[in-house]
């Protein structure tokens, strides 16, 4: 008899009780070379955050309809991916300064470990994003992408993301808007 194929990595929201696990995959993701570029923080600044911090980022993830955030799970339990989607509300400023003109859903924070990609994780976690931005009335996503930063926008682009010609200098430099239309 063989025994049954493994399930592989699932995608879900994170709870609320995750907060330290959040941190870990966090301080993983900044001290990544491969994926430091994408994100607006530096793994020296995320370690100084207390715990409590934490615990904040993982309750306010893990429901309503401010943020949510979607972890990858492989069968060991071992988180190997996650992507955050932040709603915003037309007025919103956002991490550009740039004031929105309608309701919006912003993905940021997209990471999947070194020794899970190109499995197509990335995939289920942005559907996760989709499925949820759309539960609450949204017609597309947004992010941006870091003009360097060509295998993350490969991957997007892959998932439906388009360019939306909109191009700025953000903190980490020359920065891209992709919209994916839901």
């Amino acid at each position: 008899m063989s025994a049954a194929p493994a399930a592989g990595p699932f995608v879900r929201r994170v709870r609320a009780d995750e907060g330290e696990r959040v941190r870990e995959l966090r301080l993983q993701a900044l001290r990544d070379r491969d994926a430091a570029i994408a994100f607006l923080d530096t793994a020296e600044n995320a370690a100084r955050h207390p715990a409590a911090f934490w615990a904040d980022r993982a309750g306010g993830a893990s429901t309503g309809t401010a943020a949510a955030q979607f972890v990858a799970e492989d069968d060991a339990g071992r988180w190997v991916g996650t992507a955050t989607v932040l709603r915003r509300a037309a007025g919103d400023v956002d991490h550009l300064g740039r004031s929105l003109d309608a309701d919006r859903s912003d993905v940021v924070g997209v990471y999947v470990t070194p020794e899970a990609r190109g499995a197509g994780l990335i995939d289920a976690l942005l559907t996760a994003c989709a499925d949820w931005a759309r539960s609450l009335g949204d017609d597309a996503l947004f992010l941006d992408v870091h003009s360097d930063n060509a295998r993350a926008e490969a991957a997007y682009v892959r998932n439906g993301f388009v360019r939306t010609g909109l191009e700025m200098t953000g903190p980490i430099g020359p920065e891209r808007e992709l919209r994916r239309p839901l």
